[in-house]
């Protein structure tokens, strides 16, 4: 049955059924179509979008903006910059080692999620300027 006739949608159901009983068919649904194969790049977005997200989540606009205020003048803003570079190298060390065990047959492939749910947790300094 073509994937896109689906059962209930008269009359299009109707006909394919017809038709395939006149073909011979026994109504089979064709096999599912397999995932996309995951890529470095899938992983990468992933965690780049993980490390964006924690900045954004203390307003900054982005990881690289964030990171831009580790030597600021405002004290609160450089110790959260300064912890944040230490969480996002500790983060991208970990997928990388990670990445190697997989590619060295140490450990299975992990989803997307399996592996974000992995990394390391960021702490931010107590006190710092954007305490929600």
């Amino acid at each position: 049955m073509p994937y896109h006739v689906v059962e209930g949608d008269e009359p299009l159901w109707s006909e394919a059924v017809e038709r395939a009983i006149e073909m011979g068919d026994d109504l089979g649904l064709e096999p599912p179509r397999p995932e996309p194969e995951l890529t470095i790049e899938h992983y990468g977005s992933a965690i780049q979008n993980h490390v964006d997200a924690a900045a954004q989540a203390r307003s900054y606009d982005s990881g690289i903006t964030c990171s831009s205020y580790v030597n600021s003048t405002n004290p609160g803003w450089a110790a959260e910059a300064e912890a944040f570079v230490a969480w996002r190298d500790a983060v991208w060390t970990y997928a990388y080692g990670e990445l190697a065990k997989v590619e060295g047959g140490q450990r299975p492939q992990p989803s997307v999620a399996e592996i974000i749910d992995e990394l390391p947790s960021i702490s931010w300094p107590l006190g710092s300027c954007c305490e929600v």
